[in-house]
């Protein structure tokens, strides 16, 4: 029996079967056209976990013919890697073979350790391949960027998930019909996932393993991952009624009803800055001037959100939702802003007035432009009546108390 992690089994044996990545590896995108053309370049692959960085890397070795070595940065000294670099020169020489030096998590090491891949990279000595879930741009030494090229990788979908999980059940490196998954236990494992390949693959072939049944069926994953299936669909009518309970939760000032249906989202694999999204279209929609520093909080969560991710994000978004519900509602902006578009597109599109136009040239001013203009700073209170509206809206007011 094959005690190699299904993870590793089932990889990808060519670039077509990679998933998620086609704006790289599609026709006439870049990866696609370096192996059409024969070529291979040190690269940075930036991406988050088990979205197939590694996976491409190798393929790149079968692709080239080249020696592959792997190291990780959390594990792996560069004085280790510099032996296998050294190596790599030799090998250059006699046999004039590529190697690949696949560095995971390469953001690890510092600038200094960085620079030790200079010279070999620079002379085409090693291929390096880094794969990294930091910005480049802010981990990496700008020597060692500017001799690679950087490539994003895409997080795997919902519907990506799904597929690497049907392929592995069919496979014969995988299941090979032994197992089947239930319709709730494929969207659990999908979901709870989060986009992670690997992570997907080990709870379907821990589940295999726990399962007495060739059909495994929800419970049996619970039962595995320990964590309890939420019905949440993604991609159907559940999310949609879930955010829209949140919604109405914060406009009915109720934080804890908020915090439920929050938790509810989080935890069944929602991804955070949808929510923070729409966090953010709360406090202008239905807060707005009854309270500015509500926008100001929910911006603030969602770029806490993308900067520590989850879990520890999730109680930015908590306190946002908590906030949220709490402060005065007003839908002013939301109903004037509403008046105001729909006279912008339906009457007629007239001319600002001159007295409000500015005249930065001389022919301009000579025109009229600007002529008559009262600035307000000339009056008390910077305070003066004149007309800003065209003249057929001249008395429309679209906001109350005005």
């Amino acid at each position: 029996m094959d005690k190699t992690p299904l993870a590793d089994r089932v990889r990808p044996e060519n670039f077509e079967d990679v998933l998620g990545q086609e704006h790289l590896l599609g026709p006439g995108c870049p990866i696609t056209k370096q192996v059409e053309k024969g070529r291979l370049f040190s690269m940075i692959l930036f991406g988050p976990p088990g979205s197939g960085k590694t996976t491409i890397a190798r393929l790149f070795a079968k692709k080239f013919s080249a020696d592959f070595t792997s190291f990780s940065a959390a594990t792996s000294g560069i004085v280790e890697i510099k032996k296998h670099m050294q190596q790599s020169e030799k090998c250059k020489k006699l046999y004039n073979r590529d190697t690949i030096i696949f560095i995971d998590e390469i953001h690890r090491f510092n600038k200094a350790q960085q620079d030790a891949f200079l010279p070999y990279v620079e002379k085409g000595i090693i291929i390096l391949i880094g794969a990294t879930t930091e910005n480049p741009s802010f981990e990496l030494n700008s020597s060692l960027l500017s001799r690679v090229k950087v490539y994003m990788i895409n997080p795997l979908t919902f519907k990506d998930m799904k597929k690497i999980i049907k392929r592995a059940l069919a496979s014969e490196k995988g299941f090979a019909g032994k197992f089947e998954l239930t319709p709730e236990a494929l969207d659990f494992i999908a979901n709870i996932s989060d986009g992670d390949a690997r992570v997907a693959l080990n709870a379907l072939e821990l589940s295999s393993l726990a399962s007495r049944e060739k059909i495994i069926d929800l419970r049996t994953v619970e039962d595995v991952v320990q964590k309890k299936a939420l019905k949440y669909d993604k991609q159907g009518e559940e999310h949609y009624n879930i955010i829209s309970a949140l919604h109405k939760s914060l406009r009915g000032s109720d934080p804890d009803a908020g915090l439920y249906w929050l938790a509810r989202m989080l935890e069944a694999g929602e991804d955070p800055l949808y929510i923070a999204r729409r966090l953010v279209r709360f406090a202008v929609e239905d807060i707005g001037a009854a309270d500015p520093q509500a926008l100001v909080v929910a911006i603030a969560a969602k770029d806490a959100v993308d900067f520590i991710g989850r879990p520890e994000g999730d109680l930015a978004l908590a306190e946002c939702v908590v906030y949220l519900a709490k402060v005065p509602k007003s839908n002013e902006i939301y109903l004037a802003y509403e008046q105001a578009k729909e006279d912008a597109l339906k009457t007629l599109a007239e001319p600002v007035p001159m007295h409000i136009r500015n005249a930065p040239t001389p022919l301009m001013k000579k025109l009229g432009y600007g002529k008559g203009y009262k600035y307000p700073h000339n009056y008390p209170d910077a305070k003066v009546e004149q007309d800003y509206m065209p003249k057929s809206l001249k008395k429309r007011k679209y906001l109350k108390g005005k």
